[in-house]
């Protein structure tokens, strides 16, 4: 009951006039970056933490969380009307949707895509609501050497299953692990891989490295990339009230609820994510279609319903590690963990103690943001076709330009922007040789988190490493790591099977 009537805080603080206009400014901003190939809600937040300094972190956040489900909800537009995944969790939606478009059908396609979004993003709040302080309350009383393990598991998992290959992924969480390392070290008193520039005593600014890997990395490469003359996108057809017949109705709701089972509970594993919740969901579909088997491959609405409502339910999953445990499982995730560490609030177990009136109004905006980006998905669907057409040396010449201003506002010293330019190349490098960006953002900032615990720990057991494994929690989360490693490599396998 307590949390319940937190929940309804929440509402009251969230329905106020000033803080719906900031939920409709992140989903409305969301659903135009998802929409946009190559930008994600990722780069969006990164860009926008400078510029948002001056909210107080209740706005602030709602904003980031707008952002967050509304790029999952325009990453299907791209991907029916373009054959273009606006971001990585839409990949799948791309073989049935774009194949429903050119069948004169696109417009039944984003109807269940939004439609279905909406039913198992709300599903999934509601898991994330009950959920999330028995988490909570669970993690509370968990040791040094148990937070430890959980970062390792976060380290392996995330390091070996995000991207194409397990070597890149942990060479791009080492180059995170070193990134956090440089500064002073808090227990000596001693600076670490300065190389004698004062201003690296303190760090380098996790925001600096957010903006240069995902907005300066990204807008280079997607830039390099860019294709000449016009983009060619399906018409939709007018009349969305008719978009879905019964029949459509009668063939996407079940997916629609199975993706939401399937979605929440592989978010909320570390290094789940998204991605693999969506090729689940489209796996069981084929598999539960039965005569109608044969269609998938040529415009199958179950394989657009499925992992649409999947990746919006894996979407409030993220949320759970990462409100509870302070644990990011994904890239935006870690941008969002930058958000909360900007404002001095560390997401952990006491989180939901310390600030509870933030992240009541944290849940309630998703409710909220899930209603408007319904209104904003179906009705408006042709103006964000429009917004397909912006020309694309435009977009991107701004991006670039946002991101120097924003680093320079951190400290107004000349010495971010050489280091956002630096980080930026890097992140096209990475993109350009198939190294993936998020372990990096996730060992930069776990990194000095995990030092930290395990320093505690073997000061607590005077340096008897074994401390470090005897529990029966830290026992168990190695023994994860193992499980996690094995069903990853194995999905992947799958993966590229499907794709083939």
């Amino acid at each position: 009951m307590d949390n319940f009537s937190a929940l309804i805080e929440g509402f009251s603080t969230v329905l106020h006039p000033m803080y719906l206009l900031y939920a409709l400014f992140g989903v409305f901003i969301g659903t135009a970056v998802g929409v946009l190939p190559g930008i994600g809600p990722a780069m969006t937040i990164a860009l926008l933490l400078p510029l948002t300094y001056s909210l107080d972190p209740t706005a602030a956040i709602i904003v980031f969380a707008g952002i967050y489900y509304g790029g999952m909800y325009g990453g299907s537009t791209t991907s029916i009307l373009l054959n273009t995944p606006g971001e990585s969790a839409s990949i799948v939606t791309a073989i049935e949707g774009n194949k429903m478009a050119r069948a004169g059908r696109g417009a039944a396609a984003l109807a269940t895509a939004a439609i279905g979004s909406f039913v198992a993003g709300s599903i999934a709040t509601v898991a994330l609501t009950f959920l999330a302080p028995v988490v909570a309350g669970w993690a509370v009383q968990l040791g040094e050497p148990d937070y430890f393990a959980l970062m390792v598991v976060a380290f392996v998992t995330v390091g070996a299953l995000l991207g194409s290959s397990v070597p890149r992924g942990l060479a791009s969480l080492s180059l995170g692990l070193f990134l956090g390392l440089i500064g002073t070290d808090t227990l000596t008193g001693q600076q670490r891989f300065t190389f004698g520039v004062p201003n690296l005593a303190d760090g380098i600014d996790v925001v600096v490295v957010a903006v240069g890997l995902f907005a300066v990395g990204e807008a280079v490469y997607v830039g390099s990339r860019m294709r000449h003359g016009p983009v060619r996108i399906i018409p939709v057809e007018k009349g969305w009230r008719t978009w879905m017949k019964r029949d459509d109705w009668r063939r996407s709701w079940k997916p629609w609820l199975r993706g939401a089972a399937i979605g929440f509970p592989v978010g909320t594993i570390p290094a789940g994510g998204a991605d693999v919740a969506t090729f689940l969901s489209y796996a069981a579909e084929r598999r539960l279609a039965g005569p109608r088997r044969k269609q998938f491959g040529k415009g199958a609405i179950e394989g657009v319903a499925g992992p649409e409502a999947a990746n919006n339910a894996a979407a409030s999953g993220v949320l759970v590690p990462l409100l509870t445990l302070g644990l990011p499982t994904t890239a935006t995730a870690a941008i969002i963990i930058v958000a909360f560490q900007s404002y001095g609030i560390q997401p952990g177990p006491m989180l939901l103690q310390n600030e509870s009136s933030l992240v009541w109004a944290l849940i309630a905006s998703l409710y909220v943001g899930n209603l408007m980006l319904v209104v904003l998905n179906l009705p408006l669907v042709g103006m964000w076709v429009k917004v397909l057409r912006i020309p694309r040396h435009y977009l991107y010449a701004g991006i670039l330009l946002f991101g120097a201003l924003g680093s320079y506002a951190l400290n107004f010293a000349p010495v971010d922007v050489l280091l956002l330019v630096l980080i930026g190349l890097i992140g096209f490098f990475m993109r350009r040789y198939g190294y993936p960006v998020a372990p990096l953002v996730v060992g930069m900032i776990l990194g000095p988190m995990a030092e930290d615990r395990l320093r505690r720990s073997l000061a607590i057991s005077q340096g008897d490493l074994s401390y470090l494994v005897t529990s029966p929690f830290a026992a168990t989360a190695y023994a994860a790591i193992i499980v996690l490693l094995a069903v990853g490599i194995w999905l992947k396998r799958r993966e590229r099977a499907e794709e083939a």
